[in-house]
């Protein structure tokens, strides 16, 4: 079902995200898109029954919103710090 290579689709999420932030889509929705391209690669992608498909899609989109959240939460601690 989840393979170890799969992992690689969490920083391929955040950088269609980026994308579609540079295109012009407000940075609160950028969530959204996350978890709807996790759920999309989820389906679309893994080799499993539907059920499983969408909860790891999920997960690939969830974990790229904390990924990005996370990272930004760092970033602007440090900044605040200097």
């Amino acid at each position: 079902m989840f393979e170890i290579y799969d992992v690689a689709i969490i920083p391929l999420i955040l950088a269609m995200v980026e994308l579609v932030k540079i295109v012009g889509l407000p940075v609160k929705y950028s969530p959204f898109v996350a978890v709807v391209l996790g759920l999309a690669f989820g389906i679309f992608y893994l080799d499993a029954s539907l059920k499983q498909n969408i909860i790891v899609g999920l997960m690939y989109g969830l974990s790229a919103t904390g990924l990005y959240s996370g990272t930004k939460n760092m970033t602007q601690t440090k900044e605040e710090e200097h």
